[in-house]
């Protein structure tokens, strides 16, 4: 799966639960909230006042290192 900005915090969730860990300490703590489920991870960046693309990098690096 590639994730973007557009991909839904459900879908990182779904496809990989150690992201929340992530999202955690990039301080999006609301993880678990059923409202951010269908958020982008852009627009829940937002909110949150955090750089989508610092997370999304952090994330990407995430999932390589798994490989």
């Amino acid at each position: 799966m590639e994730i973007t900005k557009q991909t839904t915090m459900g879908e990182m969730l779904n496809y990989d639960i150690g992201i929340a860990r992530i999202l955690m300490m990039s301080g999006m703590h609301c993880v678990g909230c059923p409202s951010s489920v269908g958020e982008s991870l852009e627009d829940a960046c937002a909110v949150h006042g955090l750089d989508a693309d610092e997370v999304l990098a952090s994330i990407q690096a995430y999932l390589k290192e798994k490989k």
